[in-house]
């Protein structure tokens, strides 16, 4: 269940740094025009959004998400607050084992 837990991380991880890229780097941006904000937050959030594509695959690979959880997944974290309703489906499907 390592991987589970990596998955698990990095999920949150990522759904975190997509919320600071939207809500504290691109005002930086475009209100107080400061894009160095985007270029930083941006490198950093698609770095962590390919590490949870890896892990997703490698948890999908494991046989712990069925293909329509993986997709599921994969749609939830293209969406603000997407990454929170995965974690919470986790929970409720892994911690009650």
């Amino acid at each position: 269940m390592k991987i589970l837990k990596d998955f698990r991380f990095i999920n949150k991880v990522e759904g975190y740094s997509f919320l600071a890229l939207l809500f504290i780097a691109m005002p930086l941006k475009y209100v107080y025009g400061i894009p160095m904000a985007t270029k930083i937050a941006g490198m950093i959030h698609g770095g962590l959004f390919i590490w949870f594509v890896i892990s997703l695959v490698n948890t999908y690979n494991a046989k712990i998400f069925a293909t329509r959880d993986a997709i599921k997944f994969f749609i939830l974290s293209l969406v603000p607050f997407g990454t929170f309703y995965t974690e919470s489906t986790l929970k409720k499907r892994f911690d009650t084992i």
